[in-house]
């Protein structure tokens, strides 16, 4: 063990200060170790473990109350004649001081002398001097003789608070039989032999004394500092009163008589009021704020201070022989000459929860135990009830032990034959002898021991009796129980007295008892005062405290209980003997001798648990092994080679094998089981438990005296835990064995049973887990020391609120196994590498002793991390640009290998510091990194390749994928900001064109494509559509097709395309525009849309991609609904003026929501609204031929024109409505049927011929643009047709006028230079003959008609 390494840094040298050297060892050995994974569940199931541990240790021994209440005595003991298992053991001797036991022995002056450990030193007065020896150091006097008087008694007190100076932490009361005088005494701890601390005094005068008429004895203090004392003499209670200064209601020091002013005066004194019931002691109880008197006829009072040079007296308890008596009838300890009290002694609150109060001693050996009586009457009287105090009646007579072995008879040792494991029965051989206890002068109890002292049969030798809880008989410890060494009961113990069946179920009260013989005369006895420490190792807060009685659960973590006995030759001490050195006194024997008896009997005694635990410390070597000091801080007992390995077969044997319990759930063939761990793992479990308890439940901070946060327990007992956790982790590291099955083991089967490999399973696992916890702890508690060096209370004030609040309610154990506990240590690395950073000192030597102590909360990936941020750290002190780009490269390698650690604020600092420093490639590629590395199973992709579906638990892994991009675009602004003439400064070292060009070229160079679209998106708003074109990167095309579609991207979409020379997909996408219902679109938008599209079809080259058949389709189909769309227009403007109209309005509002065909133009609103023009046109584009719709349009258009009007208007009204429909439509016989038409026309001339010119239907015919021939023909016919109106010679020769001015009409055209009726296609011999027939057939009256004939043929022979 002598090379264990030093785990915990102590303050005296920081960690820094290692070897350069060193520590580019320790660097390529941190290289090559993995990143330690921390398995919360395991750890917390291993603290599940512990605590179930813990509990059971606050369970195993029953309360001092529990095993006395209801019986009225009890005489159970253990005596073993041998002194191997005996509970007390002298540990050393010193005697007086050289130079004053020669003063002390030459001269014939009065002595007295005492103990006072608290300040470790005995005081002896010798006349009027008084010495204080030191007896830690062993030699060391103080003296005071700065007085006349005999001192015969001295005590130590707690000063009152603001009298004194700080400096002065106690008083020495100084008694004499003439005055009583107060002396100051500050302590401080120095370094004392043998690695032990000593405590260094100072005395001061106080200048406080006063005279007195009796001798002062028995003084007590109070925790406020208040001084009681009883008189020798008259046996009164009397108060030391002091205050800093004189006043006008009393002196400095005064002398308060509290017998004569109040209880004399009130109450009568049984039996007078003189020395026949004097007090002789006194005893301050300041765990219950009251303190005990006890007289000189066994009177016990209970006082309570009440206010300032006040007492209350609370209680009297008299006639205690009679009430003992009662209790043991006929018992020969109890005897009117043997009763009388010699010692009054409290019982600590941590020894009975249950309320056992206070013990009296007699001098024959029997102990009273008083607690509050619940209501019935108590012996003797009490004055008249107090609020809040219950007075104490007698609870239980405990009787001496009847079967002690004298001292002398002891020292042979009663043992059978050395033999094996488990060789035969300890024979029990009867004493010769039994001592009675008749006289005992002295007595201490304390937390459950009691140590007595009365005068041996020798001259000059005094013989203790030592008594204490015998565990093995009154602890549930799974222990066989073994026969006690001692006679039965005797028959004068009255056990029925009160009893019921819940007491005859409790544990008797049973103790161990021996005699030790003393040389010299016994002055005092006193308990070493228990570490400083205890309170915080027994009963920390918030757990589950074991009674101190319980030795089992404390032995690991104080040293064992002592005691000092002041005799006239010097100091001894007694030590109580633990279970643990019992056992490894056994383990000695066994090396020796080869016996095994004795640890089979421990084992029997103890239960095999508990044994297991304790081999454990006896194999690591427990700090606590030695019984005497404790060793220096942390350092571990030193146990042989050959112990330990006893200690570890020991352990191996006597643990036992787990089992399994099948439980077969009823009705179904499968069955589960529970596992029965072996005592190891039990063993494992329990050692573990005690060893943390300390601090295990505890709150990891407390607020200490600047405001400041400090650890909530003492660094010694973290020191000292890690010590002994550390060697047990390194004994089963190196003893793997220890947990698992021999070969052997398996008696019987060739190979275990399915049931026995399951328990073996679950010990393994459990085993484990408790391993994992270990190691977990050590770290952790070398994390928390280091903290401490490097002033913890500082780093947590500088972490975030959350992170503060976070470690005010963080235990130890939240620490180690919980989730918080991982995110408060990672913070807290976080602040001691910032503050290194920020103090300029190097990281490397912090993080290599971050790793090498406590690896699991400071990963290699958080070492990377932290070195990173020195690289930018030194790039930006230094001035060389070569440099500075090495250290920013050297930074970002090691941030993206670090990247899962990092948490996304701190990737943000760090993209911060990259654009400060104009580093384009860290700025981009980094958070880019990370946007992979934070969705590693690719759920956020999977997410946004779905549509980022709403309610959707990916979403958060994209949400941190896109906080990343954010980092990239932030970083492109920034970049395109210092760009802006207003922002470059010309002290910039890097051209910031440069920078921003370089940073787009590794934007776009990212082959992510999530972040390539949300890039496009942040462009595109910033108004660089047109730059993106130009561009048309990788993923442009496909950013905009993704979905939700937009007009933008859409828009966008055809102009990519286009510029891509792909017009035919630009015609797509514009026809998909056109025709979306997604999209609120205006009509002409679309119609707009459409013509883009269908332009752009018709520029599709015909060679490319061989697609010339599909794209005529194409290009026909939308030249078709554009020509349908343009008819939707005319419609909307046709109804643009009626669109308020209640049968329009919907209609009207549904006719921009998107493009219709045809038909349902014609259908939903053509019809409906009865519109004739919308009708036509809708013919005309869809060229439906259907005489009986179009002719009814026209007649309907003829009737309207007409309708109520004079001639001539309504002639005027056909030519405005005819002429535009027939430019518009001739030649569409869908829309225009010509000869329907004509009829109209020349009918309507035909009924009004006076009033309209001849000439006047073919006219409108021909501006209709219908061609000469055709309305010739038309005409023609009508002349020669005979069919009615026809057949009336007075129409045909109408008719006959209209052709004579039609034809003279078409001559004039044919006769004109660039005329569409060219003169060759003119048909001159048929248009002669014609004219030859009218002419014939004409009237004569129709003068102007026959002129206009011969016209023509005259212009006929000139001109053809």
């Amino acid at each position: 063990m002598a090379s264990q390494p030093h785990l915990a840094s102590s303050s005296s040298s920081g960690p820094l200060l290692a070897s350069a050297n060193a520590s580019k060892l320790r660097q390529t050995q941190a290289a090559s170790k993995p990143a330690p994974v921390v398995d919360l569940p395991a750890l917390q199931a291993a603290s599940r473990v512990l605590q179930e541990q813990l509990v059971k240790d606050s369970q195993i021994i029953p309360d001092l109350g529990d095993m006395i209440s209801g019986m009225p005595s009890s005489a159970s003991y253990t005596v073993f004649p041998d002194d191997y298992r005996a509970p007390f053991q002298k540990r050393r001797h010193i005697g007086i001081p050289e130079s004053l036991w020669q003063y002390y022995t030459s001269t014939n002056l009065a002595t007295h002398m005492g103990l006072l450990p608290e300040i470790d030193r005995v005081w002896i007065a010798i006349d009027h001097n008084l010495f204080l020896w030191d007896y830690v150091d062993g030699q060391e006097l103080s003296s005071f003789v700065d007085q006349p008087d005999v001192i015969t008694h001295v005590a130590l007190v707690k000063p009152k608070s603001g009298v004194f100076i700080d400096e002065i932490t106690s008083l020495l009361v100084i008694c004499t039989p003439v005055t009583v005088l107060l002396i100051g005494v500050s302590t401080t701890p120095v370094p004392g032999p043998n690695n032990q601390t000593r405590k260094e005094i100072k005395l001061y005068a106080t200048d406080m004394s006063i005279a007195c008429d009796v001798e002062m004895s028995s003084v007590i203090g109070t925790p406020d500092g208040r001084i009681f004392m009883s008189g020798s003499q008259d046996g009164n209670l009397y108060e030391l009163h002091y205050q800093e200064k004189e006043g006008w209601f009393g002196k400095r020091v005064q002398l308060i008589n509290h017998s004569v002013g109040g209880v004399q005066s009130l109450l009568p004194r049984i039996g007078g009021s003189n020395a026949d019931d004097r007090i002789t002691s006194l005893v301050a109880d300041p765990a219950r704020n009251c303190f005990y008197s006890l007289t000189a006829r066994n009177t016990i009072s209970v006082w309570r201070t009440n206010g300032d040079k006040h007492v209350q007296h609370l209680q009297t308890i008299a006639n205690l022989y009679k009430a003992a008596q009662d209790k043991v009838p006929g018992s020969p300890a109890l005897t009117p000459q043997g009763f009388n009290i010699v010692a009054l002694h409290v019982i600590d609150p941590s020894e009975s929860r249950s309320g056992v109060q206070l013990v009296a001693i007699t001098t024959n050996g029997v102990r009273l135990y008083f607690s509050p009586s619940p209501v019935g009457s108590t012996y003797g009287w009490s004055t008249s009830p107090t609020p809040g105090f219950r007075s104490l009646s007698l609870a239980h007579v405990r009787l001496p032990p009847s079967n002690l072995i004298h001292p002398d008879e002891q020292s042979t040792r009663f043992r059978e034959a050395p033999g094996g494991y488990g060789a035969g029965q300890r024979q029990q051989q009867a004493t010769s002898r039994p001592y009675i206890i008749t006289a005992l002068e002295d007595a201490c109890y304390d937390l459950g021991i009691t140590i007595a002292v009365q005068r041996g049969d020798v001259a000059d030798i005094d013989y203790l009796l030592c008594m204490a809880p015998d565990l093995t008989q009154i602890g549930s410890l799974g222990q066989d129980r073994i026969p006690q060494i001692q006679p039965p009961p005797p028959q004068y113990v009255n056990h029925s007295y009160g009893t019921t069946n819940a007491v005859a179920n409790r544990v008797p009260l049973t103790e161990r008892a021996t005699l030790i013989p003393m040389y010299g005369l016994t002055w005092g006895i006193a308990p070493v005062p228990r570490s400083k420490y205890s309170l915080t190792t027994s009963a920390p807060p918030n757990t589950p405290a074991p009674l101190v009685t319980n030795e089992l659960a404390i032995q690991f973590s104080e040293p064992a209980r002592q005691y000092i006995i002041l005799t006239n030759g010097g100091l001894h001490w007694i030590a109580k003997r633990r279970a643990v050195d019992a056992l490894k006194e056994a383990i000695e024997e066994f090396q020796v001798e080869g016996n095994a008896q004795p640890l089979i009997d421990l084992r029997n005694s103890y239960g095999r648990d508990q044994t297991c635990a304790m081999l454990l410390a006896i194999a690591s070597g427990n700090t606590f092994l030695d019984p005497m000091e404790q060793s220096p801080l942390g350092s571990m007992s030193r146990v042989s080679a050959e112990l330990a390995a006893v200690a570890r077969q020991a352990f191996y044997d006597l643990g036992e094998r787990p089992t399994w319990a099948e439980r077969t759930t009823y009705g179904t063939s499968d069955g589960s089981g529970t596992a029965t761990f072996s005592g190891r793992r039990e063993g494992l479990a329990l050692y573990f438990a005690r060893l943390v308890r300390p601090f295990w439940k505890v709150k990891l901070t407390k607020t200490g005296v600047n405001g400041l946060k400090d650890l909530s327990v003492p660094d010694d007992i973290l020191v000292i835990a890690q010590k002994n956790l550390f060697a047990l982790k390194e004994l089963l590291d190196t003893n793997p064995y220890l947990f698992h099955s021999a070969p052997g083991d398996h008696t019987g089967a060739r190979s275990a049973s399915g049931s026995e490999q399951e328990a073996w399973k679950a010990e393994q696992s459990s085993v484990s887990q408790l391993l994992s916890l270990l190691g977990r702890t050590i770290e952790a508690l070398s994390f928390l020391l280091l903290l401490n060096d490097h002033r913890l209370g500082e780093l947590i004030g500088q972490c975030d609120p959350e992170i503060q609040q976070l470690i005010g309610s963080l235990t130890f154990e939240d620490l180690i196994t919980a989730d918080k506990g991982v995110t408060v240590s990672r913070a807290l690395v976080n602040v001691i590498i910032n503050q290194q950073i920020g103090q300029q000192i190097s990281v490397d030597t912090i993080s290599e002793v971050l790793q090498q102590r406590c690896g699991s909360f400071c990963s290699t990936d958080d070492v990377m991390l932290y070195k990173a941020r020195e690289n930018i750290r030194r790039a930006v002190e230094t001035r060389n640009p070569m440099e500075r780009q090495t250290w920013l490269g050297e930074s970002l390698r090691l941030f993206m290998k670090g990247a899962r650690n990092l948490e996304f604020e701190k990737l943000r600092e760090i993209c911060g510091d990259y654009q400060q420093l104009n580093y384009a490639k860290g700025a981009v590629e980094l958070p880019l990194h990370c946007a992979q590395v934070f969705d590693t199973d690719l759920q956020g992709q999977e997410y946004w390749i779905a549509g980022c579906p709403v309610n959707d638990s990916r979403a958060q892994f994209w949400e941190r994928r896109k906080h990343c991009y954010e980092l990239v675009l932030d970083s492109l602004s920034v970049f395109e900001e210092r760009c802006a003439p207003t922002k470059q400064s010309p002290s910039q070292a890097d051209d910031p064109e440069t920078v921003r060009a370089h940073a787009y070229e590794l934007a776009f160079a990212s082959e992510d494509e999530m972040f390539h679209s949300t890039l496009y998106n942040w462009l595109i708003g910033r108004g660089m559509a047109d730059e993106l074109l130009e561009m048309r990167p990788a993923y442009l095309e496909a950013h905009l097709r993704r979905e939700p579609i937009t007009v933008e991207k859409f828009q966008l979409l055809w102009q990519f395309y286009v510029k891509d020379g792909q017009p035919l997909r630009a015609a797509e996408v514009l026809a998909v525009l056109a025709e979306s219902t997604d999209f609120n679109l205006s009509l002409e938008t679309r119609l707009e849309y459409l013509t883009l599209a269908v332009g752009n079809a018709k520029s599709h080259p015909v060679s490319v991609g061989g697609r010339h058949e599909t794209a005529i389709a194409f290009l026909t189909d939308l030249e078709e609904k554009l020509e349908v769309a343009q008819v939707q227009l005319e419609l909307y403007n046709t109804l643009l003026p009626r669109q308020h109209e209640p049968e329009v309005s919907e209609r009207f509002k549904a006719l921009s929501m998107r493009l219709y065909n045809i038909t349902e133009l014609y259908q939903l609103w053509a019809e409906p609204l009865d519109l004739p023009l919308i009708k036509l046109l809708i013919l005309h584009v869809s060229e439906h031929r259907d005489e009986s719709i179009v002719r009814p349009i026209w007649n309907r258009i003829f009737e309207e024109a007409i309708e109520g009007v004079e001639p001539k208007v309504a002639a005027d009204r056909i030519v405005a409505k005819v002429i535009p429909l027939g430019q518009r439509y001739y030649p569409s016989e869908s829309a225009f049927p010509l000869q329907h038409i004509a009829s109209l026309l020349v009918r309507f001339a035909l009924a009004h011929k006076g009033d309209i010119p001849y000439g006047w239907a073919p006219r409108i015919l021909v501006q209709c643009g219908v061609p000469y021939p055709e309305v010739w023909d038309i005409l023609h016919e009508m002349y020669e047709s005979q069919v009615p109106p026809f057949n009336e010679q007075a129409n045909v020769q109408a008719i006959s006028s209209d052709i004579a001015v039609l034809l003279t009409d078409w001559i004039e055209e044919a006769k004109r230079p660039q005329s569409a009726a060219s003169r060759g296609d003119f048909p001159v011999f048929r248009i002669d003959q014609a004219v030859d027939q009218y002419l014939a057939e004409l009237e004569p009256s129709r003068t102007e008609t026959k002129t206009a004939y011969e016209a023509i043929k005259r212009q006929l022979r000139r001109h053809w």
